[in-house]
């Protein structure tokens, strides 16, 4: 599909999913719009990807920050057609009688008030021109409970309603709001997560793992309106039969 003129914001966009997804809307033909807290790794990426990338150096989980990178989008590109808040974190694994308060309560500043900032921001753009998508990127530990991950299962739970709310609140207002829960994805995260030894996860190998372009892709088609069967929902990229919608093989 094309999306030339469109802007996408994507938040984790240093490497992983985010990554994979901002080369694969450029090729779109997007404006791409890419924050993390990592500027040399998204300065590298824009640079890769050319004149249509903006790396904006970011940490979602301070919302005023997240709100400055949105401005600078609007100067740059004119507008703001999807966001994909996809930034997230697995630490701490740990259990919840040895996890650091501030750890465990800093992995929710990003894997939920993350998402609600990035929401927050772009609401106002996308309500005014009528017309936006949202994707969120969720996880099957949203909807069931993991040994040593309660921050990353609560956030991710948290953002996962938050997709509905906002489905709730701007979807009759035109603004298409979708979650991606994309299964485990050959990420550093799951070298993190391979290295705890900590629940079933982390016993999966390599070849376990889906590649990053997947997700990509399905976000990819998720702003198509062949999608829209399912906003307000989360869609989950282990099911065959979105696999088949998106073009994926196993």
């Amino acid at each position: 599909m094309s999306l030339s003129g469109k802007t996408v914001v994507i938040t984790g966009a240093s490497k992983g999913i985010g990554a994979s997804a901002a080369r694969l809307f450029a090729e779109a033909g997007a404006n791409v719009a890419l924050l993390a807290r990592s500027a040399d790794a998204i300065a590298e990426l824009a640079g890769e990807i050319g004149q249509k990338a903006l790396a904006i150096p970011c940490d979602v989980s301070r919302y005023w920050e997240i709100d400055n990178a949105f401005q600078t989008v609007l100067r740059e590109f004119g507008s703001l057609d999807v966001l994909v808040n996809n930034a997230g974190v697995i630490d701490p694994i740990t259990s919840i009688v040895e996890s650091d308060p501030e750890s465990w309560s800093h992995a929710i500043d990003i894997n939920l008030k993350g998402v609600f900032n990035g929401v927050r921001a772009a609401l106002p753009t996308m309500l005014a021109q009528k017309s936006g998508t949202i994707l969120n990127v969720s996880s099957g530990a949203a909807h069931g409970p993991l040994e040593g991950w309660s921050a990353y299962c609560s956030g991710k739970a948290g953002a996962a309603m938050l997709t509905r709310c906002t489905h709730l609140e701007a979807g009759s207002a035109g603004i298409r709001v979708m979650g991606l829960s994309p299964g485990t994805v050959a990420t550093e995260m799951q070298v993190k997560i391979k290295a705890s030894g900590i629940n079933p996860v982390s016993k999966l190998e390599v070849s376990d793992h889906i590649p990053p372009d997947w997700p990509a892709k399905a976000l990819l088609w998720m702003c198509s309106a062949e999608a829209d069967t399912y906003l307000g929902e989360e869609i989950a990229l282990r099911d065959e039969t979105i696999r088949a919608k998106v073009g994926l093989t196993s």
